[in-house]
């Protein structure tokens, strides 16, 4: 009778593996703690529908925006060090989710993963809050008569706040970030914002945990990263095989639904799709090919797929390297200048808020304004995905244009100032706001169309990948800014001490390292434009 009463889910279970109850799991419950999760870590955001994103960009945020000043206030380094730390951990982090979107896929599924590295998230900033506590972790104050003798970290410190950033990179992840906590960090203390960052993230956990028993799950799909590697793998294992004389000999899964016809192009590839006598022997002793020496068709069609998207997605890396800026060298500019409305101080990583700020208003006014034009027209759909990434890359040209100018006039005041040894110029830091709203009406445009494009051109059976190349241009964007500096520093350090990223913002010329990142980023936005006009979309 009991049994009769049950309403099983088809496909879904529960915390035990078994068949999902409909009666007992899922449901309002399970919603409530799943937006509770959200809303813990983001408390006093408004936008709880944007679910994990908000939840790991409080505590991702309220660091990274304010990491340099940080490195440079606290421990004293270098201005081209701290950016350079400062996205190697942002690039290091977003390479790691492509990590945790294997094991979420593979081994642990989504439910575990997420638990598992909430908790590490929570233990990583409780460290990095008891690390900025402690005396000992941190080189001694400058002392403001003589600032050029300020003693930098040294490597047991760096190493001990490398460490624990780290950890807490491995369970990444705004607005509330980059204003409040922030603030808190600034004026009140580093461990203080550190602490409440662990706090939510903790009370975050546990109320994510807390559902285990009412979550309906899914079994784990498997990786299109795994897949891909199988094909390609495969491929090379049989690099020697000759192609048979009639392509029906070629494999192709039986249990296969939705099946693609075999192409000529990257004809390499179709070697993982070739049956030799090896394969047979596998197949009778598992009644299952091994996937790492034998392929469908269909999935060597769809890695090809893949491979059509790469133009389009390496054109887009460099937005990311200019986004990048905005909590690097930026929030340095910003904390020479003048910041003081009344006789409140804006902190100098605040100011990223008006980014964030014309991001949420460009998509306002796309949505409200410009759609319902469009929908009177024949162009009804909006913007195309490519003319969306199109305008993201342009507006990040404008913006280092205008960096590049703004900093000049910053650099001019430096050199005609009187304060020769004061660490704020006569100068208003709202000088910087074009280039952060710039940049952040350019993130509106190409988050929406690289997440839109590489969606939508994912083949069907690795939809998930879309989400992935997505991730890795920002990761790489973030280390091309690495690379970048160091080059910069090598070429320009050796011409009699004139380094574009001098020790001191203000005896270097950064005006010039934005224009070369104006240059470059024309450079790619032509590059773009040629992929984007030969680009044929996926079938």
């Amino acid at each position: 009778m009991e049994e009769n009463q049950r309403q099983l889910v088809s496909d879904a279970i529960d915390y035990k593996g078994n068949p999902a109850d409909r009666t007992a799991s899922g449901g309002i419950s399970s919603l409530v703690l799943y937006v509770l999760y959200n809303q813990t870590t983001s408390i006093f955001q408004i936008y709880a529908c944007s679910g994990v994103e908000l939840s790991e960009r409080l505590t991702t945020m309220a660091i990274v925006v304010n990491l340099v000043t940080y490195l440079v206030g606290t421990m004293h380094l270098s201005s081209a060090t701290s950016s350079n730390i400062s996205t190697n951990f942002g690039g290091t982090s977003y390479m790691l989710c492509l990590l945790g979107g294997i094991l979420a896929d593979t081994f642990l599924t989504r439910y575990r993963t997420i638990a598992i590295f909430a908790v590490i998230n929570a233990v990583g900033t409780c460290l990095l809050a008891v690390s900025t506590g402690l005396p000992k972790l941190r080189p001694p104050p400058c002392n403001p008569a003589r600032s050029n003798e300020c003693v930098e970290a040294n490597s047991l410190q760096m190493g001990v706040y490398s460490f624990v950033l780290s950890l807490y990179g491995i369970g990444l992840g705004t607005l509330l970030a980059v204003t409040v906590l922030v603030y808190i960090q600034d004026k009140v203390g580093r461990s203080w914002g550190y602490g409440i960052c662990s706090g939510f993230m903790l009370l975050a956990a546990f109320v994510f945990v807390s559902g285990t028993k009412k979550y309906r799950y899914k079994e784990t799909p498997g990786s299109p990263v795994i897949q891909i590697l199988q094909v390609l793998v495969a491929a090379i294992r049989k690099r020697n095989v000759k192609f048979p004389s009639d392509i029906s000999r070629l494999y192709e899964d039986p249990a296969q639904e939705l099946r693609l016809s075999q192409t000529n192009r990257l004809r390499c590839l179709d070697k993982a799709t070739i049956i030799t006598s090896k394969d047979n022997k596998t197949s009778e002793a598992s009644l299952t090919p091994n996937p790492w020496g034998l392929c469908s068709v269909t999935r060597v069609e769809e890695v090809k797929m893949l491979t059509g998207v790469l133009p389009i997605w390496a054109t887009t890396i460099i937005f990311w390297t200019v986004y990048t800026q905005m909590v690097s060298f930026s929030v340095q500019q910003a904390l020479t200048m003048e910041r003081s409305v009344g006789n409140f101080e804006i902190p100098a990583a605040s100011f990223n808020v008006f980014m964030i700020g014309s991001i949420m208003l460009t998509l306002a006014i796309y949505d409200r304004l410009i759609m319902p034009l469009f929908r009177k027209t024949r162009y009804s759909h909006g913007l195309t995905s490519l003319q969306k990434i199109g305008l993201g890359l342009l507006f990040s040209i404008i913006a280092m244009v205008g960096a590049a100018l703004a900093e000049r006039k910053r650099l001019s005041v430096a050199k005609t100032s009187s304060r020769t040894t004061a660490l704020i110029l006569p100068v208003s830091g709202f000088l910087l706001l074009p280039q952060f709203i710039l940049v952040g009406i350019g993130d509106a445009f190409i988050y929406a169309g690289q997440l839109d494009f590489f969606i939508t051109e994912s083949p069907r059976g690795m939809k998930a990948i879309g989400t992935g190349h997505f991730l890795a241009t920002i990761s790489l964007g973030l280390f091309l800014s690495t690379i970048l500096v160091e080059i910069v520093r090598k070429v320009t350090g050796t011409n009699d001490g004139h380094d574009w990223l001098a020790h001191r913002i203000n005896d270097g010329r950064l005006d010039l390292f934005y224009g070369l990142l104006a240059v470059l980023s024309l450079i790619n936005l032509e590059l773009f434009l040629l992929c984007a006009k030969m680009y044929k979309p996926n079938p």
